[in-house]
């Protein structure tokens, strides 16, 4: 087929494209950042290598032997591209509704939460592919062991088993859409809708899986169902004698040695949910810890990115108050203070969480930490009105909902690199000036 990706640069479109071009279809695609100009990305180049022919999103790369056009959540009613391709009679398709057929032509494991889910994506399939089950992947960050070892851009990899390995989105509501072999369900916190809405996503979901494994210490998942469960103290599987540190931790699981190369405690409900996963896969635990003791992590996620004059920069695409909680946290563990710059990914973001993220910063800031808040990335498309980041700013300055002003609390006077996107830069000094 020829099918053209309106919106490629996304992460999980651009899997999807890559994963056509990969099986022998024609693929085209546009994007708004193509269109501002931003042509020298290394996603673009490796697109290109494909033989994926870029487009700005004008409706240029759609013609009448166009077959089939794919959309996302992102793409708005008077888009350009979807306005041409209803005028040339040409079948569209959501994203999720393209990754639901991939799901149900597999065994899938789908790996679903409000955080953690690219990083436990990929440590599932680390553990596939360190036991030889040749699994395919879609998500929603670059792996790094793929990107290594198989020179591809890191969303995705066509394995040569029937086992397929997603990242199940619940925030436009698309999850409800998979039926997948086993369901991993890691949180579920306020983000994008609130809490009701979302169990409501969940049960369904739980209630499409084959099995499904859940977080026991989630108060708002437990009431769901589920067939087995994880958890950092409670659960089906679950480690002992946990001990961190700024770069790594140490602990058990049912007898078995695990060392993760990752910081935070995050970081080891992560990988208990990925040995959950590949317990009911048949993967020892033996071969699960050699597996993540090799797992060098994903993409902008707590990334050391170099250092001057003893302070480290690390990047991190944290973008909701729970994720930040985490990396902050993180960061804590490597260097007594952290100087952290936020730029939030989404208006809509702060319209739903501008509480929580007040609340997230004041209880994860500490008196010598320092923190810069700027205005949120802007890709395109329609602006809520009267939405901005300097409502938290200005929250955190507000003696009514914290215990006093955050003096340490910063709105910088420059424009900030949008071009990045959403980031988290975490400056960790190893003692203070």
């Amino acid at each position: 087929m020829k099918i053209h990706f309106v919106g490629i640069g996304g992460v999980g479109m651009s899997a999807l494209a890559q994963l056509h071009a990969m099986g022998g279809d024609e693929v085209t695609g546009s994007d708004r950042l193509i269109s501002k100009g931003y042509t020298d990305m290394a996603l673009w180049d490796y697109l290109k290598k494909l033989d994926i022919k870029l487009f700005p999103q004008d409706g240029s790369g759609i013609d009448g032997t166009t077959e089939l056009v794919i959309l996302s959540s992102a793409i708005e009613e008077d888009n350009p591209e979807l306005l041409k391709a209803k005028r040339l009679n040409i079948p569209t398709m959501h994203r999720s509704e393209l990754l639901a057929k991939h799901v149900a032509e597999h065994r899938t494991i789908a790996v679903s939460g409000t955080s953690g889910k690219s990083t436990t994506t990929a440590m599932v399939y680390d553990i596939l592919a360190f036991a030889g089950m040749s699994p395919s992947v879609i998500t929603g960050a670059a792996i790094l062991s793929l990107q290594k070892e198989q020179g591809v851009f890191g969303n995705v990899y066509k394995g040569n088993s029937d086992i397929l390995v997603i990242e199940a989105d619940e925030s436009d509501g698309s999850i409800v859409k998979y039926q997948p072999y086993l369901g991993l369900c890691l949180n579920l916190q306020k983000d994008h809708k609130e809490i009701n809405i979302l169990q409501g996503y969940f049960k369904e979901f739980i209630s499409h899986c084959k099995t499904a494994i859940i977080n026991a210490e989630e108060e708002n998942l437990r009431a769901l169902g589920g067939d087995k469960s994880f958890g950092i103290s409670l659960g089906d599987v679950h480690p002992t004698d946990i001990k961190v540190d700024g770069f790594g931790s140490d602990f058990t699981i049912q007898g078995q040695s695990f060392r993760l190369q990752i910081p935070g405690v995050h970081n080891v409900a992560n990988a208990t949910a990925a040995v959950a996963a590949a317990l009911h896969m048949g993967v020892d635990l033996q071969t699960c810890a050699q597996a993540l003791s090799k797992f060098t992590g994903i993409a902008r996620r707590f990334a050391s990115i170099g250092s001057y004059n003893k302070i480290e920069v690390v990047d991190d695409f944290a973008h909701n108050p729970h994720k930040l909680a985490a990396t902050i946290a993180a960061a804590h563990l490597r260097g007594k203070r952290v100087l952290a710059f936020y730029q939030p990914h989404a208006f809509a973001s702060i319209k739903l969480l501008t509480h929580e993220f007040v609340d997230s910063f004041a209880k994860s800031i500490g008196p010598e930490d320092h923190l810069w808040l700027t205005e949120v990335y802007y890709p395109g498309g329609t602006i809520p009105d009267g939405v901005t980041c300097k409502t938290v700013y200005e929250g955190l300055k507000k003696p009514t909902w914290i215990t006093k002003p955050a003096a340490n609390v910063f709105w910088p006077k420059w424009p900030p690199p949008l071009s990045r996107g959403t980031s988290s830069w975490f400056w960790v000094r190893a003692t203070p000036p």
